[in-house]
């Protein structure tokens, strides 16, 4: 009898190998774990997907008056039956313009009391509003949720005697996508669009380049498709070092816009001051609004 053939893993058959070699058994085990944990981490994106496009601060906010001189804590009736805190400035004399202030998915309106101040410096009328789920505010954000909220500040601005040509809406980042769609359905005076995306695939995109990410949304926010039938002034105000929406994105939407103006802040990011209620962008909204700045 001859040498026994050495043990590789396989089993012999009348001198046929059979089986399979253990390395490839190995890396089949290890594709396998790997299918298991990417499913695993696709549901659990597809469950919490809107904990992380909502990251809602829902603490309780001061009164306005505290925090912005000549502000009121008013209430926003929408239309599935929420009421939603939000703060209001009327203009001053000779201003005869309100904005309409859709905030990013950030925060809520306390930390935006510093925008609220510079707006109303201005001599605009402000209402700055907090979505649902936000803000001490009741219901959980979404897409058809946030623009409910935006028609409910409409209509909220409508019975204090504004009309859609006394308004400007100004959207900060996700709520750029809010007010361009409220535009599309009600057209104001004017939009600014403070670091809009092209859509929020895009930005997750951006964020999460190995996931499928425009499988997986279910709020799109589709910005750039929407503002293309816009027919009021755009203007858009960006940061040139902004690190969560590409500069790039926020200058397509202005080369989109029918009518279309682009404002760059240099140096600045996403949340910096200079940006977010920075002269620049006061500036844009004053000038969209005809009132200029005091």
């Amino acid at each position: 009898m001859g040498p026994a053939a050495p043990d590789d893993g396989r089993r012999r058959t009348d001198g046929v190998v059979v089986g399979m070699p253990r390395a490839a058994g190995t890396a089949l085990r290890v594709v396998l774990v790997v299918v298991v944990l990417l499913a695993v981490l696709l549901a659990l994106l597809w469950i919490l997907q809107r904990r992380l496009v909502f990251p809602a601060d829902r603490s309780p906010v001061p009164p306005a008056r505290t925090l912005v001189p000549g502000a009121a804590d008013v209430t926003l009736t929408t239309d599935d039956g929420l009421a939603l805190g939000a703060w209001y400035v009327a203009p001053r004399e000779g201003c005869g313009t309100a904005v309409l202030v859709a905030p990013g998915n950030g925060g809520n309106r306390s930390g935006r009391a510093p925008l609220l101040r510079a707006l109303s410096a201005a001599g605009l009328g402000v209402l700055l509003l907090d979505y649902r789920g936000y803000g001490g505010n009741p219901g959980a954000p979404s897409e058809s949720g946030l623009a409910a909220d935006a028609l409910a500040a409409r209509r909220f601005l409508a019975g204090r005697g504004f009309a859609d040509a006394d308004l400007v809406y100004l959207g900060e980042s996700l709520g750029g996508a809010v007010v361009t769609e409220l535009a599309a359905r009600h057209p104001p005076r004017a939009l600014v669009l403070r670091s809009p995306f092209t859509d929020l695939a895009a930005v997750a995109a951006d964020a999460y380049p190995f996931l499928p990410v425009r499988l997986l949304l279910r709020d799109r926010f589709p910005l750039l498709a929407t503002v293309r039938g816009i027919g009021v002034p755009v203007t858009v105000v960006l940061g040139t070092r902004d690190t969560l929406v590409d500069p790039a994105q926020s200058r397509e939407v202005a080369a989109a816009a029918p009518d279309g103006t682009l404002v760059e802040v240099a140096g600045a990011g996403h949340d910096d001051p200079v940006l977010a209620d920075g002269p620049a962008l006061v500036r844009a909204v004053a000038d969209a609004a005809g009132c200029g700045e005091s």
